[in-house]
């Protein structure tokens, strides 16, 4: 959180979700975090598995996924697609961030899969 913190300091609300993707990805590694971006995420149904072009914006440390979004306001779709990437990847946490934010605590939601 402190990354998308100093990013959203830099760079303030208004610019398109790509462009935070790509900061915090950069500080994230900075950090000397493993960082995947656009990471594939994989839907299974039954036995198939299915490649319907699902992507993680940021996982961190192959435990937490980031999800981030630059809108006027979060509601409650954004919410669930999170939590089901969460689910789908069987990862625990996830954070919701919104970039389009005057105060980026505002922004940021944090996801929980049975925890």
């Amino acid at each position: 959180m402190g990354a998308a913190i100093e990013v959203h300091k830099a760079l303030g609300p208004g610019l398109l979700e790509k462009a935070y993707q790509e900061c915090l990805y950069y500080k994230l590694q900075q950090d000397g975090l493993k960082v995947e971006k656009e990471k594939p995420m994989p839907l299974i149904f039954e036995e198939v598995k299915l490649e319907c072009g699902y992507r993680i914006d940021l996982l961190v440390e192959n435990k937490v996924i980031v999800e981030l979004k630059s809108v006027e306001v979060l509601n409650d779709v954004h919410l669930a697609q999170t939590l089901t990437y969460i689910k789908l990847g069987d990862y625990k946490l996830g954070l919701l961030i919104n970039f389009n934010v005057a105060l980026l605590k505002q922004g940021i939601k944090r996801v929980v899969n049975n925890l």
